[in-house]
């Protein structure tokens, strides 16, 4: 079981939801979240911070070893919270659990009708899809198979 949590940005104007691996860490490990806007005048930290498309996330590194230790093998980086699921996007990027619900329910209509074109639109919407979020630029689209 994983819990997800959301979270407002620095500013106020975006929010995201996080996703978090066997629960190892617990939400207070994300100490800030900036979106693109409130992200510009703050300088990336790669000792505390992953950046993700113009988004910024600092981590409470202290929270994380502490959490993490005994859990995780190796150093625990913000990188390998971010990339390896224990405190990352629920889903793609912010807002993508909402967004491929969205855009599922459309494709979900057919299944009834034509299950064969349901199965065939499925899964050409999920490689392009995949393919447009890393021309975009999003982090975990780059590492997507």
């Amino acid at each position: 079981m994983c819990m997800a949590y959301e979270r407002h940005c620095s500013c106020g104007s975006g929010h995201a939801s996080f996703h978090f691996r066997d629960n190892i860490m617990p939400e207070q490990v994300v100490k800030e979240l900036y979106c693109p806007a409130c992200g510009k005048n703050v300088k990336p930290d790669s000792a505390t911070m992953v950046a993700d498309n113009g988004w910024l996330i600092r981590y409470d590194m202290d929270i994380a070893a502490f959490s993490g230790q005994g859990r995780i093998e190796g150093s625990i980086t913000p990188a390998t919270l971010f990339d390896e699921g224990y405190c990352t996007w629920n889903g793609m990027y912010p807002g993508d659990h909402i967004d491929s619900v969205r855009e599922r329910e459309k494709i979900i209509a057919l299944a009834k009708i034509d299950p064969i074109g349901y199965i065939k639109q499925l899964k050409t919407w999920a490689v392009e899809r995949t393919e447009k979020l890393k021309q975009e630029g999003w982090r975990k689209a780059q590492t997507a198979a």
